[in-house]
């Protein structure tokens, strides 16, 4: 009797868009598929604020990886954490041990930076993980707890200002989500404060919030969020991060409660593979998403600085992550099968959007910009299908809507205290 043949091992580090898409376009492939990541689930970033504002609960937006790809027999998932990548013994190192591979897709995404002043981290947390929003989550209502409490006036108004920084998707949003739940979810719960008086800081170092979108939109979204009572201060820059407050500029605000969005770092996947990045961090990667030299590996999503087939830079958006995640699981394909592979890979822009509020929204499809309420609802719509999980899409609808009519946030559990800082 003869050996079974050996079959190609794909090994995919990161189950988040990138990883995940590239997994499921490789279910009908001859090769074994193996799926690296050190958390147990598939997580739904683009909705993560909603989660560290007590708008969506954490099993809304995620699912367990395994539960995802439990009908897909050819993939096996590893809970582990990667620790390096040997190029010449093509193996993954591990938490869990040694992974051999034939061919690698590097998909580890990316964290926030503070750019060298990681000291900030621990009063300043950014949201990449449900851990971070839980922590922020905890942090945004404890504050208004301690200020129930506290007498002291200056204390008070410092456990009452919350400064967002950076002026990207992210923050905007996160700053109109606290504005929401300040003025219109808390009031009349409390005897002793106004959650109304709240002080929301949004801190952009740029010229104008959501560069990414036109002038006219961008002044539109500053507009929508000054009427939530946002103060929106451009061209400032952070200085200084503390326990008692950050330094903008010359000022120095008082604020118990500072939250990070002003930039993003990749993962260790360059310094793993000695590859070329950019200042980011991101590997630099040839038009098929493998590393120069390296065929057999290829990096996607936020791990890779990509510049498409058109000269288009390609955005760290989710929907370019998946895109970026099935053009290589073809490529893989079409060299196991000893077919012509697909040309370069080209990013098809379906277009961004930033959701400032109740009923308010900016969104670009296309050449196609447009904002307000019908932004909003297309936001909704674009946001639920990618959940996954019948459940999840029904319940998330359902939430929004009850929270849409009564203004209620149904998720407001503290969790993990002020004091215990992940």
């Amino acid at each position: 009797m003869h050996p079974a043949p050996h079959k190609p091992r794909i090994v995919v580090i990161g189950a988040g868009f990138a990883g995940l898409e590239a997994v499921k376009t490789l279910r009908k492939t001859d090769a074994d598929v193996v799926l690296v990541d050190r958390r147990n689930h598939h997580l739904f970033q683009p909705l993560l604020y909603q989660v560290a504002t007590a708008a969506l609960s954490p099993g809304q937006i995620a699912q367990p990886t395994r539960f995802i790809l439990r009908k897909q027999k050819n993939c096996t998932t590893v809970l582990a954490d990667v620790t390096g990548v040997d190029t010449t013994t093509k193996t993954v190192k591990s938490s869990k041990g040694d992974l051999p591979y034939d061919y690698l897709i590097v998909a580890t995404g990316a964290t926030h930076t503070y750019f060298g002043r990681d000291d900030w981290a621990p009063v300043a947390p950014g949201l990449k993980s449900i851990e971070d929003a839980l922590n922020i989550r905890g942090r945004i209502l404890d504050a208004f707890e301690q200020a129930e409490t506290c007498r002291d006036l200056a204390t008070q108004k410092a456990l009452l200002t919350f400064v967002v920084v950076g002026g990207g998707a992210t923050g905007v949003e996160m700053a109109g989500a606290i504005a929401e739940l300040a003025r219109h979810t808390l009031p009349g719960e409390f005897r002793h404060i106004q959650p109304a008086d709240a002080r929301i800081l949004l801190i952009e170092a740029g010229d104008r919030i959501l560069p990414a979108f036109s002038e006219k939109l961008s002044a539109r979204a500053t507009k929508d969020l000054q009427k939530l009572g946002v103060e929106v201060l451009t061209r400032h820059m952070v200085k200084d991060c503390t326990a008692e407050g950050a330094q903008i500029e010359d000022n120095f605000i008082p604020a118990q409660t500072i939250i990070w969005s002003a930039g993003v770092k990749a993962s260790a996947a360059a310094a793993w593979l000695d590859a070329a990045h950019d200042k980011a961090g991101r590997v630099m990667v040839a038009p098929d998403l493998s590393l120069p030299n390296h065929p057999d590996i290829f990096a996607i999503g936020d791990t890779a600085h990509v510049v498409d087939r058109n000269g288009v830079t390609v955005p760290g958006l989710a929907p370019a992550a998946a895109q970026a995640g099935k053009y290589v699981a073809r490529i893989i394909q079409a060299r196991l099968q000893n077919k012509e592979a697909p040309p370069a890979f080209a990013y098809k822009d379906y277009g961004t959007m930033a959701t400032i509020g109740r009923g308010k929204a900016i969104a670009r499809i296309g050449s196609f910009g447009f904002s307000g309420f019908l932004a909003w609802y297309t936001w909704g719509i674009i946001h639920l299908f990618p959940l996954i999980g019948y459940r999840n899409r029904m319940v998330v609808a359902i939430d929004w809507c009850w929270s849409y009519i009564t203004k209620a946030r149904s998720v407001r559990l503290i969790t993990v205290g002020k004091k215990e800082k992940t």
